[in-house]
């Protein structure tokens, strides 16, 4: 628990660090000031800044041991079938989200600003880039590769506890109240590939099919706020989506559930 502990501390500061770093060489090459809201060019630089220094130091350290053993195993269907379960996902999770209850207060500001700075990052150049090409990187090595590895290695025998646990910190880190309940369906199942795997290759290209979804469908559908944006008004279409969403997911669950390769118990 101590080491979950420490890489989730590491990951916070070292984010912390990168945000002062890139607010410091705003100041000095723009003649800025720290109240002043730097433009959202520079939050592209931050998220760059931030993305090196996390792999850096966990490499380094010693807390992330890449390997390319299991690409090696050529589990190309495994990462066929999670791209698929991704797809298939997308769906029930914004439904489920449109049930929940809207926040009010703090947490509906918090959710604002936090939905703000992502459609701002899509907006520039580099948005696809740190959205959907850093932080499957970045985050699966952190909170799969790093924070379920030790919390599995501390209770092995509680493991969908432990998944449950890191799903819970991936979803809190994230900040963003009306993602959470999404961020820790995500997290479970990203959790669970990595204990049938070991490896972060799984989820990197789960993660990356995600957030590329999410990309894309902004730009197509010019920001859509709810899924009747997408689909259209009515409980049909809305019924329809989601039984053909659900005709994605399920099977890719079930090809991966078969097709995973377990990890022999120590």
């Amino acid at each position: 628990m101590k080491k979950a502990l420490l890489y989730i501390f590491a990951f916070l500061a070292t984010q912390f660090v990168a945000s002062f770093l890139v607010i410091g060489a705003y100041m000095l090459f723009t003649g800025g000031s720290p109240e002043d809201s730097m433009p959202t060019l520079w939050d592209v630089i931050t998220m760059v800044v931030f993305s090196l220094f996390v792999t850096i130091v966990f490499l380094t350290q010693g807390w992330f041991k890449a390997s390319r053993s299991y690409l090696l195993s050529h589990p190309w269907s495994v990462l066929f079938w999670s791209g698929i379960a991704a797809l298939g996902a997308i769906v029930p999770s914004l439904v489920l989200q449109g049930l929940l209850p809207e926040w009010t207060g703090w947490a509906k500001e918090i959710a604002d600003e936090t939905e703000k700075q992502m459609s701002d990052l899509m907006l520039e150049p580099g948005g696809y880039m740190v959205i959907a090409l850093l932080p499957p990187l970045v985050e699966e090595m952190v909170f799969r590769g790093c924070v379920l590895k030790s919390l599995l290695e501390w209770k092995p025998e509680k493991k969908w506890l432990m998944i449950a646990l890191s799903a819970l910190i991936f979803s809190l880190v994230h900040m963003n109240p009306g993602q959470m309940p999404h961020t820790f369906l995500i997290g479970l199942l990203l959790g669970w590939m990595y204990m049938r795997t070991r490896s972060i290759v799984p989820g990197v290209v789960y993660h990356w099919v995600n957030n590329s979804a999410a990309y894309v469908m902004f730009h197509v559908y010019h920001n859509p706020q709810t899924l009747q944006d997408i689909i259209g008004p009515g409980n049909a279409r809305l019924g329809m989506a989601l039984l053909f969403s659900l005709c994605i997911l399920i099977p890719a669950l079930i090809q991966l559930n078969q097709r995973m390769k377990q990890i022999p118990e120590n």
